[in-house]
C-alpha cells in the first residue's frame, strides 16, 4: 500500500524581525506516525531526502522534529547572487551521473540529495569546479551540527564502514 504524499511544515528559524519561519516539506506518513522526507529541505539543517523523523507539534509556531532514521544521503543547498539556471545546467548533469538528484529549484535557491556513499571528495571536486565562492556557495545542510554548523556529526561512519 503506497501513501499518498502530504505536506508538514517544520521550524527553520527566525526572520530578521524574529518572528518564527517555517519551511513546508513533502513527506510520506508511516503507520507509526513518523514522516519520511521527499525532498532534502532547503533552510531545515540536520536532515536529507529518505530520512525518517517523528514531528513534534507542542509547540505550534516552532514544530520541531526527533531524527528517527537516517537515509544516507547528503542534503547540498547552492546559494546564488543572481539566476541559477546556468549552475543547474552545469552541476546537476554531474551530479545526477552520481546518482544524485535535483530536489528543489528557484531563481537564486539549488537543493540536491545525494547519497553519502558517493564520496566527499568527489561531490565536493564538482560543486567547486561550479560555484565560484563570490557569485555562488554550497553548502552541506546535514553533515554539520546544526547549532555551531563546524562539528562533523559523522552518522556516515556506520554507513560507509566495510561490510
Amino acid at each position: 500500500m503506497t501513501t499518498a504524499l502530504q505536506i508538514i511544515e517544520l521550524f527553520a528559524g527566525t526572520n530578521p524581525d524574529g518572528e518564527p519561519v517555517v519551511e513546508r516539506m513533502q513527506v510520506r506518513v508511516n503507520e507509526d506516525d513518523s514522516v519520511q522526507l521527499v525532498r532534502s529541505p532547503a533552510f531545515i539543517k540536520g536532515i536529507a531526502s529518505g530520512d525518517t523523523i517523528k514531528v513534534n507539534r507542542e509547540d505550534p509556531e516552532k514544530p520541531s522534529f526527533e531524527l528517527i532514521k537516517r537515509s544516507g544521503n547528503l542534503a547540498v543547498r547552492v546559494f546564488c547572487r543572481g539566476d541559477s539556471t546556468k549552475l543547474s545546467d552545469q552541476l546537476t548533469p554531474q551530479l545526477e551521473k552520481l546518482g544524485g538528484e535535483l530536489d528543489m529549484e528557484s531563481p537564486r535557491l539549488l537543493v540536491y540529495s545525494i547519497h553519502v556513499s558517493c564520496g566527499f571528495a568527489e561531490i565536493e571536486q564538482i560543486l567547486n569546479s561550479v560555484c565560484d565562492g563570490a557569485n555562488s556557495v554550497w553548502y552541506y545542510g546535514n553533515v554539520y551540527d546544526p547549532v555551531d554548523g563546524q562539528t562533523p556529526l559523522n552518522w556516515w561512519q556506520d554507513i560507509l564502514k566495510p561490510e
